[in-house]
């Protein structure tokens, strides 16, 4: 509740994001950990750093919370109706192939 809009606003859309639903305790608190950064930096002002911007960037793109680093990792969100929550389709295509091998 302390975090400046943008911090709050991003930390809050993981939740409603595909990729969310591979997270682990460990990528919440890393989420955290990002949030609070971003929040710092954007509340610092006139003394925004550029140091800790490239940071929170690189935090967010190991949440592959940017459709270039979910290319990098080759994951692909898709929506299957316009109202659906998305889902990740390449982890759902080895999900079948896995359960067909069983």
């Amino acid at each position: 509740e302390l975090w400046h809009p943008i911090a709050a606003e991003w930390y809050k859309s993981l939740s409603e994001s595909g990729q969310s639903q591979f997270y682990e305790a460990s990528d919440w608190a890393t989420a955290r950990y990002v949030a609070e950064a971003m929040s710092r930096n954007l509340n610092a002002g006139v003394k925004f750093s550029s140091v800790l911007f490239a940071a929170v960037m690189a935090g967010m793109s190991e949440l592959l919370t940017t459709e270039g680093a979910r290319r990098r990792a080759r994951v692909e969100l898709e929506r299957e109706e316009p109202t659906a929550a998305p889902s990740v389709a390449i982890m759902e295509k080895y999900r079948n192939v896995a359960t067909k091998g069983s």
